[in-house]
């Protein structure tokens, strides 16, 4: 997967002016679209789209320095305007192309990324691979934004929403790994950026045909490999830890990549408070 990220930056320096179709370097690359955009987000900070735009507007500033007509870079870039490529100039640089010609900047380069694995070799990973035939996730959804770190409280409040009865109701209907009620994430950017929506179930796993009730939600999840994650402690701070040690560590480091579909936890034991929780990390993988 290093090699691959790295690979993917040559690929976008060598193709700065032209349209990228990351589905084609990811082809080009032997993997796929999706996890070539979640693993970049993961280990860049930033997604794969704003760094083609950082670099493009830190190259861009060198040819308006040159004194360039300011068109040409503009339609050079992809821009059909003077004014687009200016608004685009000043969210990088913080600065009008107007205030750089003056005064030669100040401007925010983007340097051209390099990434490298760092092998510490102190943290073991707790994972098992599992093959599951179909289920379905059924429960009560919502749209929430993505929040990387600390509790997200749009989620909080959907799960406060729900009666404790309707807990119940829906920790009987399950049937099948992974057990018990369940955090639910799907229809996540792939750029995994913060901020952006993605549809949050809170619900549980069963198999067979999704229970005849009309206020339910339903996620068809279809037969396939699973990588799971156990983690304890301190709680969500020991699980969004081991998330972000998927990309930094284990993927980089195993034969596997991340497919489409839904990101699951269960949560086997917790604190009165949830202060503290076991949890289980599931997500969907296929060979890389």
């Amino acid at each position: 997967m290093i090699a691959e990220l790295n690979r993917l930056v040559e690929l976008v320096e060598g193709r700065l002016v032209d349209d990228l179709d990351v589905a084609s370097l990811a082809t080009e690359l032997g993997t796929t679209e999706y996890h070539l955009r979640r693993m970049f987000s993961s280990l860049a900070g930033m997604p794969l789209s704003e760094y083609v735009r950082r670099r493009r507007m830190s190259v861009a500033a060198a040819e308006v320095l040159g004194g360039e007509d300011l068109l040409s870079i503009a339609v050079r870039y992809g821009y059909g305007s003077t004014e687009a490529f200016g608004r685009a100039f000043r969210s990088v640089h913080g600065v009008s192309v107007g205030d750089v010609k003056r005064d030669g900047g100040p401007l925010r380069t983007q340097p051209q990324l390099r990434f490298r694995l760092t092998v510490e070799g102190h943290i073991t990973m707790d994972t098992r691979i599992i093959d599951r035939p179909a289920f379905l996730l059924v429960g009560h959804a919502t749209r929430v934004p993505l929040i990387h770190e600390g509790v997200n409280p749009h989620i909080q409040s959907h799960i406060a929403s729900l009666p404790a009865a309707e807990h119940a109701r829906l920790k009987a209907l399950s049937d099948t790994e992974p057990a018990g009620l369940l955090q639910i994430s799907a229809d996540v950017d792939p750029d995994y950026t913060e901020g952006s929506e993605l549809t949050y179930l809170h619900g549980v796993a069963v198999t067979g045909t999704a229970p005849g009730a009309d206020d339910l939600d339903t996620i068809e999840v279809p037969a396939g490999t699973w990588a799971v994650f156990h983690t304890e402690g301190a709680y969500p701070a020991a699980l969004q830890e081991t998330w972000a040690a998927t990309a930094t560590d284990w993927f980089p480091s195993n034969p596997w990549r991340l497919r489409p579909g839904p990101s699951i936890v269960a949560v086997l034991d917790r604190a009165d408070d949830f202060s503290t929780a076991t949890s289980e990390l599931w997500l969907p993988v296929e060979r890389a």
